[in-house]
């Protein structure tokens, strides 16, 4: 075996096998933010196969405090998330296959985009993408591994079809009420890193000892308070439309509602049906504001807004979270 992995090797439960598991193996990471880029990066420093990063959004100086894989200069030419770090993974190590995805999972692209994969993390920082993996990964029997962190508490839980309890029998319904967010409450670098990292150690031992391996406990971690609590697997509930009944609903329709952003005073908009020109975008708008565009993303400031539109279609408009507003802003500017 490679002496690149020979401490990883040398523990008993993982060994030589263990390693050719993970060097065979195939994950996606839903999210390239806080949770995802640390992931990511454990995930290919352990010699992963390959590592397929989906991500909308693109780097800002705010992602920097927490955000593992990016710097500056990715912050100010504005990068897609997941192309950052699929350039700096490819420096981390150059036998793992990273493929970029600058997309958003939605209904109609999630057969595309976690086609071939062994298992999936979540990065997300919505429960909205969380029912649509949950639903993917039961329907398709691929284990997953969600996660959450706001201010200094985080929370992760695996999740095994046909093993353990769904997504939907731990959380029928999405948390009723305003909820902390970033932004609101704030968030500790290493809470987000902790987290990623029991995550990263979950997927580890799928892949290497298999999905019979242990037990999908509950954790929950305050890294302030120093607090961290082991919980007892959640029961499947034997009604749960998703994994009893086999009721998708998540992955019914063909586009995504808009969505507004966590903590970030923006809307996201994708229900454009066909992919857009940036360069002919670009030269409409340029004469409104100035515009930075590049092949993956392009940005224009009209007014109070920020709108940065991706070639698939998809638009983020910061400045606001009215979606009424945020689809007024899409249509004047870039099209009905």
């Amino acid at each position: 075996m490679d002496s690149r992995y020979s401490r990883q090797v040398r523990f008993a439960p993982l060994g030589e096998e263990g390693q050719r598991r993970i060097r065979a193996a195939r994950v996606a990471i839903v999210g390239c933010g806080a949770l995802g880029t640390v992931q990511a990066e454990a995930l290919a420093r352990a010699g992963l196969g390959t590592l397929r990063l989906i991500d909308r959004d693109f780097v800002e100086w705010s992602n920097l405090q927490r955000q593992f894989l990016f710097d500056e200069a990715d912050a100010a030419e504005a990068l897609p998330k997941a192309v950052a770090a699929a350039r700096r993974l490819a420096k981390v190590n150059s036998e793992v296959a990273v493929e970029p995805m600058v997309a958003d999972l939605t209904p109609a692209n999630a057969a595309e985009l976690l086609e071939d994969i062994d298992l999936i993390l979540d990065g997300t920082d919505n429960f909205e993408t969380r029912y649509l993996i949950n639903d993917f990964a039961v329907r398709g029997n691929i284990p997953w591994i969600y996660g959450a962190a706001v201010g200094s508490y985080g929370l992760k839980l695996a999740i095994v079809p046909g093993r353990t309890a769904c997504f939907r029998c731990v959380y029928p319904d999405p948390p009723r009420g305003v909820q902390p967010t970033c932004e609101t409450a704030g968030v500790l670098g290493p809470v987000t890193a902790t987290i990623a990292a029991l995550q990263a150690a979950d997927a580890l031992r799928i892949l290497a000892a298999g999905r019979d391996s242990f037990t999908a406990r509950l954790t929950t971690v305050d890294v302030w308070s120093g607090e961290i609590r082991q919980l007892d697997p959640p029961a499947r509930d034997p009604d749960c439309g998703c994994c009893a009944h086999r009721d998708f609903v998540h992955l019914d329709g063909a586009r995504r509602a808009p969505i507004s952003l966590c903590g970030r005073n923006a809307v996201q908009i994708h229900e454009r049906a066909r992919p857009i020109d940036l360069g002919s975008l670009a030269r409409q708008l340029s004469a409104l504001a100035p515009v930075r565009a590049n092949e993956f993303a392009l940005r224009v400031t009209l007014d109070l807004y920020e709108l940065t539109v991706f070639p698939d279609g998809r638009a983020i408009i910061k400045g606001t979270t009215d979606v009424g507003l945020a689809r007024s802003l899409y249509a004047r500017y870039v099209g009905a």
